[in-house]
């Protein structure tokens, strides 16, 4: 069995000067119980925690980390960069190379901006298209989060999901009045809200693969209708591609799907492992941010010179072939899962797209926020304590998503299937 002292008593000492102990809410394990993991170090597809336990990590910072942790290449590009100096407040070109490295992968990103988080990213993208379209309102999806700010704060997945929370005390219902939400993948719903306020509203900001309430893909029909919905009716249309972008494929959703949206957010991958986000899209749109036009955007450590040396050394290590080899071995993963819980009579739907996966406890099909609310949260909170008993870690939540690395060898996903069929033995035994 484990030792989780040291983490115990760490966690104790931070919940005296942070909220829950945590600087983000998921991280406290309420969903499934127990104290948080207190982690020391981290190399390739391994985590190990300051009781000196080591995992096998499949939550690689909620999705950043697609080359593993502490990648030699990119840590020695880092090390160089800080010699330089840590921040500057100044151009420098290595915003202009990620900016070009992004717009070959993403090419519907004619410019873009960078920002120092997702949050930031989808906050400015909501901003540019209000001003853009002279429209307030906007519509969301429930069950797809945005980040923390306040007009994406209604109807959220993840970290509220996590809570039971529908929107954020503080946030003024004036905010939320703004903003439709509609059922994820339900096409009638929303062209019967397009054919009730189609002028009035701005965009729909949409994850076209949805991370934040476990993976969940938008499906063909319900993407284009969205993309035709908003070009008819003068509004914008934002992919949201914090979590999929670099992740669900090389070029993201819109590479898979072929549906170009007018403005795309990103994070995450971009910027290795460091903080950053990037907002752009179609260069008419752009070109109406400060100082070329009138809506406003700054931020001190936009293109902050780590992350962008971060996000350069982790893009040039990546091309199609990697994306192939990733996804072979997390379908050979889930459909591992699948197998392991098939034989011992759990019901569960495993979703994967690319190098994103989540399984829920659950018969399916899984295809919107009501169904995921039907998963069986209980059983998720017993089986994943048993994963950490058997040295795999996943995410902490029903709600949230699960990553591969290109450090995930074959024999990684043998013993992680063998994991999991292990701790089925475990939970069912007891139940």
């Amino acid at each position: 069995m484990r030792s989780i002292k040291k983490s115990q008593a760490a966690f104790a000492r931070a919940s005296q000067l942070m909220p829950g102990g945590v600087n983000s809410p998921v991280r406290a394990f309420k969903n499934v119980g127990g104290d948080p993991l207190f982690i020391k170090k981290g190399k390739n597809q391994y985590i190990t925690d300051i009781d000196d336990n080591t995992y096998i990590d499949y939550v690689l910072s909620w999705g950043p980390l697609v080359l593993g942790h502490a990648d030699d290449y990119v840590i020695d590009q880092l090390k160089s960069a800080a010699e330089r100096g840590t921040s500057y407040g100044a151009p420098t070109e290595l915003e202009t190379q990620l900016a070009e490295d992004i717009q070959k992968i993403v090419p519907s990103m004619e410019m873009m901006r960078m920002v120092s988080s997702g949050t930031e990213a989808t906050m400015s993208a909501i901003r540019l298209a209000r001003g853009y379209t002279h429209r307030d309102k906007i519509v969301k999806f429930i069950g797809n989060y945005h980040g923390h700010s306040d007009s994406l704060l209604v109807d959220a997945g993840s970290g509220l999901a996590t809570f039971g929370i529908n929107t954020s005390p503080g946030v003024p219902d004036e905010f939320a009045l703004d903003t439709y939400t509609v059922p994820y993948n339900d096409i009638p719903a929303i062209e019967q809200l397009f054919a009730q306020h189609g002028k009035e509203i701005s965009c729909i900001i949409v994850e076209p693969v949805a991370g934040n309430m476990g993976v969940i893909p938008g499906t063909m029909d319900f993407l284009k209708t969205l993309r035709r919905l908003t070009t008819d009716n003068g509004a914008l249309l934002i992919f949201d591609e914090v979590m999929s972008g670099f992740r669900a494929g090389y070029h993201g959703v819109q590479g898979l799907t072929g549906i170009v949206p007018d403005l795309t957010t990103l994070g995450k991958v971009i910027g290795g492992g460091l903080p950053v986000g990037a907002f752009g899209g179609r260069r008419d749109i752009m070109e109406e941010i400060t100082p070329e036009g009138k809506i406003y955007h700054a931020g001190t450590l936009s293109g902050n010179p780590l992350a962008m040396t971060a996000g350069i050394s982790t893009i040039h290590q990546l091309n199609p072939d990697v994306y192939v080899a990733m996804d072979k071995k997390v379908t050979r993963l889930t459909a591992g899962i699948k197998a392991a819980a098939d034989k011992h009579g759990v019901p569960v739907t495993v979703h994967h797209v690319g190098t994103m996966w989540s399984y829920f406890f659950n018969p399916g099909p899984v295809n919107n926020f009501d169904d995921v609310n039907q998963s069986d949260v209980a059983f998720f909170a017993r089986f994943f304590k048993e994963l950490l008993n058997q040295g795999i870690y996943t995410a902490p939540s029903q709600y949230e998503t699960n990553f591969l690395s290109t450090k995930h060898t074959d024999a990684d996903i043998e013993r992680t299937i063998a994991a999991f069929d292990a701790a089925f033995d475990v939970v069912t035994a007891h139940d």
